[in-house]
């Protein structure tokens, strides 16, 4: 009895003494150590709640779609099966221990016996000297981790998902306001040039060109109609349910985002950490190719008691013990084959690393770059707005006054609704960008 214990303690303490999957270091940043753009000083990125408090209507819709969304369900239901296996693999480490009770009948002639036996059983334990099943388990926990990453990420793009979706749909519903005012400017002198038709001040070429500018403000108001309407449709979507009633009215305005060192932001991306926790997971699986290459041992053993007698079925005390060693001889190249092939997988999960740490970098780069020119832009085209919008004034005062032809009062009317269009535009790219490089760098959790 104390011989098995303490050659049981020994198999324990000896068990994972030993590991040969190679030692994990992250590989080097293949990326520069600053960003190409200007940026401000280095600072932790605002929680998303705390970046888009401006619009009080964007904050409720992000909480019903982190409540509701489907894709973010899914991802955090693939970490909870990834933790349940990794618990699976950790258990394949330890004893499995049961309890038995046993009633046997041996019938000879002029004599039936019955057995009864009782008693603890530890089946088939292995002992992990070379690390196997620790490194089986330490992959497992590794895909854990990165499954725990890819639901970060997840809801990182989600938050993100919903931010850019709503400001389209406002930004189309501002253009489809532009549309609609179009549209009434030019019903309005179509009208007018009707009447001068009619009258003989205005020819048939100025006839046909109000309708025809009419006709174009329809088409685009209905294109503008269209664009919101799907807008809204994708935003439905990505909440999980209808867009609510009483919404909170919102007004967005983007906070500045400081940006650290490029080792700091990179590191801190959940895809980039996913892909690190995939790479230790590969090496892992290095380690346990290998100790497949060596003798296994596994142990077997049973602590109990028998007697022929119900009654005194504890007073007799038995036990027994087995070891088994078994030494791979010929196994036609498999075990040489699994190893090689965890080699080919630690490599692509580095190709893999250094792939989502220049993704990463060139995400932020060029969001830093659209930081760094929209503010000039914007001022630009605000400029050429309120130019445009002022010949319009000034033109349609001529026309109505016979001073102005009617062509002269359609480029008017194109110049000032095409920079109207582009001045929106540029305000939503603007505010894409803003998501964009919150999103780039890790923000959204």
């Amino acid at each position: 009895m104390k011989l098995k214990l303490a050659i049981l303690a020994a198999a324990l303490t000896l068990a994972g003494c030993v590991n040969l999957a190679p030692d994990h270091q992250r590989p080097a940043l293949p990326v520069a150590d600053q960003w190409p753009a200007t940026t401000k000083s280095a600072g932790a990125a605002l929680d998303w709640s705390q970046f888009y408090a401006g619009d009080a209507r964007l904050v409720a819709l992000v909480r019903i779609a982190l409540a509701n969304n489907r894709d973010l369900r899914a991802a955090a239901l693939n970490a909870e099966q990834a933790r349940a296996l990794a618990r699976v693999s950790d258990a394949n480490r330890w004893p499995t221990v049961g309890a038995a009770v046993i009633r046997t009948r041996s019938d000879i002639p002029a004599s039936t016996t019955p057995n009864y036996q009782a008693g603890l059983q530890v089946s088939a334990y292995e002992l992990d000297l070379l690390g196997r099943l620790r490194n089986a388990s330490d992959a497992a926990t590794a895909h854990y981790l990165a499954s725990i990453e890819g639901t970060r990420a997840a809801q990182i793009s989600l938050v993100a998902g919903v931010a850019s979706t709503y400001l389209a749909w406002q930004a189309d519903t501002a253009l489809e306001s532009l549309a609609t005012a179009t549209l009434k400017a030019r019903v309005e002198a179509e009208s007018l040039t009707r009447r001068k038709f009619e009258l003989g001040a205005a020819s048939a070429l100025d006839m046909a060109t109000a309708e025809s500018a009419s006709a174009s403000a329809r088409t685009a108001e209905a294109q503008a109609r269209r664009q919101r309407a799907q807008d809204e449709n994708a935003l439905v979507l990505l909440l999980g349910q209808a867009l609510p009633v009483d919404l909170p009215p919102g007004s967005l305005v983007m906070p500045d985002v400081p940006v650290g060192l490029p080792s700091e932001v990179l590191l801190a991306r959940p895809d980039v950490l996913q892909a690190e926790q995939q790479l230790v997971a590969a090496e892992a699986n290095i380690g346990a190719a290998r100790a497949a290459f060596f003798p296994s041992i596994t142990l077997t053993g049973q602590l109990g008691s028998a007697s022929n007698d119900l009654s005194k079925l504890f007073t007799n005390t038995i036990w027994t013990f087995a070891a088994q060693a078994a030494m791979p001889i010929f196994d036609a190249g498999r075990n040489r084959a699994n190893l090689d092939a965890a080699k080919a997988a630690q490599g692509v999960a580095v190709a893999q690393y250094e792939k989502a740490v220049q993704s990463a970098f060139r995400e932020v780069a060029d969001a830093l770059a659209g930081r760094a020119t929209y503010e000039e832009q914007l001022t630009a085209q605000e400029q050429q707005t309120r130019a445009a919008r002022e010949t319009l004034r000034l033109v349609e005062l001529r026309y109505a006054n016979g001073a102005a032809s009617q062509l002269d009062l359609l480029s008017a009317q194109t110049s000032a609704f095409t920079a109207e269009q582009a001045l929106v535009q540029l305000q939503l790219a603007s505010q894409l960008n803003s998501v964009q490089l919150y999103k780039a760098l890790g923000g959204g959790v």
